[in-house]
């Protein structure tokens, strides 16, 4: 009975926090901003497609070719990558360079309010170009 519960106090301080980083999800940010930034390639690679493909092309085709809904989507799928990337990395170089705490959750909470800020407005451009509004 007693050896039962000795599983987790059997481990060194060390197993415990590998991979934890010091603030306890340094390994999913990690993967997050690499996904991300694996996400930008591919959809960086279809914008600039779509914008060769319109390079001599009317407003009214271009704004044709933003409301056929497969380039909607990946549109906003594009820029929700490109603001959630930034703002990742911008919170790496702020918590690496700021160093009066208030200022660092000041910065982080603006970088992340603007972030979403910017994608919902970019979302939102999207869909009015998409629905014709």
């Amino acid at each position: 009975m007693k050896y039962a519960r000795m599983g987790s106090e059997m481990r060194t301080p060390l197993a415990r926090a590998r991979g934890l980083g010091s603030a306890k999800d340094g390994a999913s940010h990690w993967w997050v901003q690499r996904l991300t930034a694996a996400a930008l390639v591919v959809l960086g690679l279809w914008f600039v497609c779509l914008v060769l493909s319109l390079l001599h092309a009317d407003y009214a085709s271009a704004r044709a070719a933003l409301a056929r809904p497969w380039n909607a989507v990946l549109m906003i799928a594009f820029t929700a990558a490109m603001f959630w990337h930034a703002q990742l990395g911008l919170q790496v170089v702020i918590e690496d360079y700021v160093h009066t705490r208030w200022r660092e959750i000041a910065l982080l909470v603006l970088v992340k309010f603007l972030a979403v800020l910017g994608a919902l407005a970019c979302a939102l451009a999207v869909l009015r170009v998409a629905l014709g509004s």
